[in-house]
């Protein structure tokens, strides 16, 4: 005899209007009242299924795709409180776009410890948005400009160019050492992994993916060097692991970085990544002209930039 009383799994297909959204971000809407970790720990699972397989987090939707959405308890303990209003320096915006100021030291999006993240707060300020998705992600420490999509169609068309290469981003950064041979690219294959503490890392392999950066000096010291950096693929902490492989690892990089330098240089300011997301550029997906943003350095950056490579402001 069927147990009428037990949880079952229930399946939604996706509409045109949740095109290219995130799967976890999917569930966390779908799921109100049920805890992040519990959102993220069926995902990891297995029990949530797409087109009847299993997905990443990452998992961009499609129109058509069948989720399976299993029974999950909805915590009735005392609320924790929602995402609070976050408000950053807009750097561009129009009906189907968003640019801002990202500041050190704030995640782009919950998870991995982080209750909530830029795109979050960024939705809790903007209730009455149908839409607000992130177009590329930065590193919790990385500064600089963060797009995000208020158009499913505007997301999926600049997932498009991001995948075909179509569209310029740019740092700057402050690597140890003098940079020796002027402007050249660093190509080597990038592998991810997890470490035994189950941290996501990424280590240059042979066999690794294809990956390539452009770097050019700004200005040089003995100590170090000020660089502005040019993707030309597009892989996890690929501008951190290609300049650590060059003996050159950014100032203040936990993961790759001279622990011993960043301990030394963090009194003197150096307290974070020193990576800075300087500007994208892109054709519009709507108006269909160049756009150009740029985010300019925060002070802590610049602060150490004129410390210890003398460099004027109106340099950079």
């Amino acid at each position: 005899m069927k147990d009428l009383g037990k949880p079952r799994a229930t399946w939604i297909e996706v509409g045109e209007e949740h095109q290219a959204q995130r799967i976890d971000n999917f569930l966390l809407a779908r799921l109100k009242g049920v805890p992040k970790s519990a959102v993220y720990r069926v995902l990891r699972r297995g029990e949530v299924r797409v087109n009847s397989g299993r997905v990443r987090p990452e998992y961009r939707l499609q129109a058509g795709d069948r989720v399976r959405l299993p029974p999950v308890r909805v915590s009735r303990g005392r609320a924790t409180g929602g995402p609070a209003p976050l408000a950053l320096p807009v750097l561009y915006e129009d009906d189907v776009l968003l640019a801002v100021n990202k500041p050190p030291g704030l995640a782009v999006h919950g998870g991995s410890g982080v209750s909530h993240g830029v795109i979050e707060r960024l939705r809790a300020a903007r209730p009455q948005e149908r839409c607000l998705e992130l177009v590329h992600r930065l590193d919790r420490d990385t500064s600089g400009v963060l797009l995000v999509a208020r158009r499913r169609s505007a997301l999926a068309a600049l997932h498009r160019m991001l995948r075909e290469g179509r569209v310029e981003k740019v740092y700057v950064a402050v690597v140890k050492g003098r940079w020796q041979g002027g402007e050249r690219e660093l190509r080597a294959g990038l592998h991810k992994y997890v470490t035994a503490h189950g941290e996501r890392r990424v280590r240059v392999r042979e066999d690794g993916m294809p990956a390539a950066t452009r770097a050019k000096p700004i200005a040089v010291s003995e100590a170090f060097s000020l660089l502005e950096l040019r993707l030309l693929t597009g892989r996890t902490h690929q501008i951190r692991v290609h300049l650590a492989h060059a003996d050159h690892p950014i100032v203040g990089d936990d993961k790759y970085g001279d622990f011993a330098l960043n301990r030394a240089l963090a009194p003197a300011g150096a307290r974070r990544l020193m990576l800075h997301a300087r500007r994208i550029a892109f054709v519009h997906p709507v108006l269909g002209r160049w756009l150009e943003l740029e985010a300019p350095l925060p002070d802590d950056l610049r602060r150490f930039v004129e410390r210890h490579l003398a460099l004027p402001a109106d340099r950079f």
